[in-house]
């Protein structure tokens, strides 16, 4: 009964789209009905649905998951604390007085404080809190601002270590240790670090691009940007936090760091700040904390029921059909490789990224690895299109996010006409990376497993390189 699977998840994105129903509930009510069914028409035996406490053991016991709770926590310390409004106004100060200046500076603080914030909702809320504010002040039209921090507070989803690229971390080794039992391939499975490589030159450009367009679009707006008067205190925070921020980015992406470590660091070093200056005391600590419980027992309770849905999907043969359309696609590696990635721009009409991540990807890539080689590569382009996910009118979550924290909300069509230049970016970007792989390879330290494997080697060969490795005398191998 594959079909039934694929008939199981189209309902699991209508129930979630119509009856606004939390996602986890709506998973679980789906595994539910299909193991019903399954077992039923004898599809497979009720005693394999006893895999599940295993399998959801198994999860739990991944280390990366323990970077979850501290993510939320680093970003609703943002949220409380004056770091934010420190960065953008010492961002202010240094850049010359432009009327493209806060456009600049609200774009540049959005990429710094995207990663740490450990979600595109905190980032959202944050930047509409600092940056919308001023650039109204500022003579920004209402549908800038909105295009602006809806833009910015998606560049965490590429900078590493952004929560979004540690999930989808964790989802591409499991696909790819998959794929490479399948296929008795020798490739060396991706960890979270050669993930974290590939997205950066891509990130790179694409903040480029988006620097670029900020100053382009706040060209026309009238007047000057007031003079923009540092205290001693705000100029410390900001020069400490910068290098904090800085420190810990630049160690995640070099590989100084694990994701888990520095998130424990900047949450720590954000609680010590916010418990020694007084804002954190009594209340609004436990106020906080008590988020932070909410939003991590959220995405867990999303996560096992993701978990439970895709593994009934496996006992009805889904996984099975849908390898087999995969490899069915005509166009090679690239045609495969666009459409896999055009049904998961299809799915972001009705799921998050979150949701894409533990449902729909579980289902795809391990297909699409058995016949795509390269998994970095893979990896960068769902990352790309889980980005433009967010901002994919008219249902992104960053625009419903942006348009219910800005009011009153500018008419749609301005909102959309000043997202265009930003949105033409990303497709071009996803392009770039789709037609020129060697882009998410530029920093692979090992250049060897950047590639497609190759071709099985000769005896010869294996004699060679492992007289190479350990300067033994030839080896007399067997022809």
């Amino acid at each position: 009964m594959p079909w039934l699977g694929l008939a199981l998840l189209t309902g699991v994105g209508a129930g979630i789209l119509f009856t606004g129903l939390p996602a986890f509930l709506v998973l679980i009510a789906a595994a539910v009905a299909g193991m019903a069914v399954g077992v039923a028409a004898d599809a497979f035996p009720a005693a394999l649905i006893g895999a599940l406490p295993g399998r959801l053991i198994g999860l739990f016991e991944s280390d990366l998951l323990q970077a979850l709770p501290l993510y939320v926590t680093m970003g609703l310390l943002l949220n409380r604390l004056p770091v934010a409004d420190a960065l953008y106004r010492a961002s202010n100060a240094v850049m010359p007085r432009k009327p493209q200046a806060p456009m600049v500076s609200g774009m540049m603080l959005g990429a710094l404080l995207g990663p740490m914030n450990g979600s595109v909702g905190a980032s959202v809320l944050g930047l509409s809190r600092v940056v919308a504010p001023k650039l109204a002040a500022e003579g920004v039209p209402q549908a800038r601002r909105e295009a602006l921090v809806a833009v910015a507070s998606t560049l965490g989803v590429l900078v590493p270590p952004s929560l979004v690229l540690i999930l989808l971390s964790d989802a591409m080794l499991s696909a790819h240790t998959m794929a490479v039992t399948e296929t008795g391939r020798s490739d060396r499975v991706v960890n979270t670090g050669d993930i974290f490589h590939a997205a950066l030159i891509p990130a790179a450009i694409f903040l480029v691009l988006c620097l670029a367009l900020a100053w382009w679009s706040g060209r026309d707006v009238a007047g000057q940007p007031a003079r923009t008067n540092l205290t001693r205190g705000e100029g410390v925070l900001a020069a400490v936090s910068l290098a904090a921020l800085l420190t810990l980015l630049g160690g995640v992406a070099a590989g100084y760091f694990y994701a888990v470590e520095a998130a424990a660091m900047g949450a720590f070093a954000l609680l010590a700040a916010g418990l020694t200056s007084g804002r954190l005391h009594g209340k609004a600590l436990g106020d906080l904390l008590h988020e932070a419980i909410a939003i991590t027992g959220a995405l867990f309770a999303l996560l096992v029921a993701a978990t439970t849905f895709t593994l009934v999907l496996r006992l009805l043969g889904t996984d099975r059909l849908v390898t087999d359309l995969v490899r069915g696609i005509p166009g090679g590696d690239i045609g495969a490789t666009a459409a896999v990635l055009a049904v998961i721009a299809l799915c972001a009409f009705v799921l998050d990224a979150f949701e894409i991540i533990f449902v729909v990807l579980p289902i795809l890539l391990p297909p699409l690895l058995i016949k795509v080689a390269d998994a970095r590569w893979v990896a960068v382009l769902v990352l790309l299109t889980l980005q433009l996910s967010f901002l994919l009118p008219p249902f992104g979550y960053a625009l419903m996010m942006v348009r219910g924290a800005l009011k009153p909300a500018s008419p749609f069509k301005a909102f959309v006409r000043a997202l265009m230049p930003f949105l033409a970016a990303q497709w071009l970007l996803l392009a770039l990376v789709l037609a020129f792989p060697r882009l998410v390879h530029v920093l692979d330290r090992d250049k060897d497993l950047s590639r497609a494997p190759a071709a099985a080697m000769s005896n010869e060969e294996i004699s060679k390189r492992l007289n190479d490795m350990i300067q033994l005398p030839p080896l007399d191998l067997p022809k």
